[in-house]
């Protein structure tokens, strides 16, 4: 996997004992058109301090272009912000 560390825009659930559940995200392309990518499974999940930022990390897989991709998205709970880290 590829470190990219993109800001992505999320639609997540969010309950009260476990946190945020990410559903999908959009990523915007080099020739700034947009991708939605639908998160199939969260294969992985676990906090960790990035910078001494707490962090929320999601090992996930989704159908990319008919290749079952496996990638990284984090978020940053101090500030709310999703971000597409490696793919």
């Amino acid at each position: 996997m590829k470190v990219i560390m993109k800001n992505i825009d999320v639609i997540a659930w969010f309950e009260q004992t476990k946190g945020p559940i990410p559903l999908k995200f959009r990523i915007k392309n080099k020739d700034e058109s947009q991708t939605i990518i639908k998160i199939d499974k969260i294969c992985f999940q676990k906090k960790e301090k990035l910078a001494g930022n707490p962090m929320i990390i999601f090992t996930c897989q989704s159908l990319i272009n008919n290749v079952l991709t496996k990638y990284e998205i984090r978020y940053e709970i101090n500030t709310c912000k999703w971000y597409l880290y490696k793919i």
